[in-house]
């Protein structure tokens, strides 16, 4: 993975650590972290996508409880988006220095596929929801969708970005 991402990654630990401990769970970025940086899956690692939630399950009281699912996913939700900002945030740079004064197309046709893709996952994720009838794993089961988009996108935007930065 490109080093600015490695950068990214630190600071957004820095964030996510305060957070967990405001929720009484013992998270880690590291194991989805580590995973991703070491993958050598053509830059789409998606298995690392959950593996921090999951030790987070695995290490906090009550982990395994809804409270506990939902706080534990709410974290690593945290780290990916935290990655796909800052890698949205370099990428749209990137592009707005390509496009010159050709008006913009590709940095407006990033930020429309980022709003498209942002609907596209919460009304997926909605669906997700709607098929536990409103029982108690509705509410993990979400969290759980918006965990693994955001993740994928996260990754998406960093092949994009590092793609962008070879030419």
């Amino acid at each position: 993975m490109n080093r600015l991402f490695s950068v990214i990654a630190s600071l957004v630990t820095f964030f996510i650590a305060g957070g967990a401990q405001a929720q009484d769970i013992e998270f880690s970025p590291d194991l989805s972290l580590s995973c991703y940086y070491e993958s050598d899956d053509m830059g789409q690692p998606h298995g690392c996508i959950g593996l921090s939630a999951n030790q987070c399950m695995e290490v906090s009281s009550g982990g395994y409880s809804t409270r506990g699912m939902d706080a534990c996913f709410g974290a690593e939700i945290e780290l990916w988006d935290g990655l796909l900002n800052l890698s949205y945030q370099s990428l749209r740079e990137s592009d707005q220095q390509a496009d010159g004064a050709s008006g913009g197309t590709r940095a407006t046709a990033l930020r429309d596929m980022q709003r498209a893709w942002i609907v596209f996952r919460d009304n997926t994720c909605k669906y997700e929801y709607a098929q536990w009838a409103g029982g108690s794993g509705a509410g993990p089961a979400y969290a759980s969708c918006v965990m693994n988009m955001t993740g994928q996108q996260a990754m998406a935007l960093d092949v994009m970005l590092s793609q962008n930065l070879a030419q």
